[in-house]
């Protein structure tokens, strides 16, 4: 079941109060996962509870997202804020130093909690970052068309969509290599998440910033990529693994960006032994 928490945040201009709606399960070191732009906790659905056998498992909707309401005015959604922001937030939750693991937006955010020593491993799924400059506009174009059509749909018509494979399709190959699998509930919801989320402009300003950072050392961390992933292309991959050498680089065979929707064992078993490393 959700429920929410709510933290301090510093900013030049003083401090502020954001929110965070989350749901956690499970018992032992804590996992915190991270959703990407536009999506909500409920991407995590598939592996949460295989990982909740094991950790206690926290997964998050990133302000703007899903239920968590944006951030206070005067906060940006750059990484200076958004890391400090999830630290003081684990805080609150009497959580030090989880493991994390992230998908997109999520595992950039996961690796700069690692640069700031906020953690005590990342498992990072396709993250943001690792981009050409022509590789970026690719992408923030794609998910621009991606929320222009979420918004333009009526909510009858995603619901008539959700309710066949082919329509399933059509809302989310883009993200997913198997999006028949997705339930037409969970269709739905992502679809109307999109379209809803708050946080989505911002944040996809702030990424146009966002440069590469090789000296995440001193822990584990795997960056894994879907072998069919249409958003952020599988050789940012290798450009990952070049930035951050200490990484562990996994091919994750038939996956979309979202993988653990595609393959939730593959997901699971690659995000536990990280945890276990």
């Amino acid at each position: 079941m959700a429920t929410e928490v709510s933290f301090g945040v510093e900013s030049p201009d003083g401090p502020h109060t954001a929110t965070i709606s989350y749901e956690r399960a499970g018992a032992g070191e804590p996992l915190l996962l991270l959703h990407g732009i536009g999506h909500h906790r409920q991407a995590w659905d598939p592996v949460f509870e295989i990982l909740a056998a094991e950790y206690d498992v926290i997964a998050v909707d990133l302000p703007g997202f899903g239920r968590s309401p944006v951030l206070p005015d005067g906060l940006a959604y750059g990484l200076s804020t958004m890391v400090p922001a999830l630290g003081a937030m684990c805080e609150a939750l009497g959580v030090e130093r989880p493991h994390v693991a992230g998908n997109s937006l999520g595992g950039l955010l996961a690796l700069e909690m690692a640069r700031e020593k906020l953690v005590r491993s990342v498992t990072a799924l396709s993250p943001g970052g690792f981009w050409s400059p022509a590789e970026r506009r690719y992408a923030f174009a794609t998910l621009l068309a991606m929320r222009r059509g979420a918004r333009l749909l009526p909510v009858p018509a995603i619901e008539r969509l959700s309710r066949s494979a082919a329509g399933r399709t059509a809302l989310t190959s883009t993200i997913y290599a198997r999006p028949w699998r997705r339930s037409p509930e969970a269709v739905v919801a992502e679809t109307l998440a999109l379209r809803e989320a708050a946080g989505f402009a911002a944040t996809l300003r702030a990424g146009r910033d966002v440069l590469l950072q090789n000296d995440v050392t001193g822990l584990p961390i795997t960056i894994a990529w879907g072998t069919r992933d249409r958003l952020l292309l599988r050789r940012q991959g290798a450009r990952a693994k070049h930035a951050i050498p200490a990484a562990r680089l996994v091919r994750l065979p038939g996956c979309g960006h979202v993988p653990m929707n595609d393959d939730p064992a593959l997901v699971a078993r690659v995000i536990l032994d990280t945890c276990r490393r």
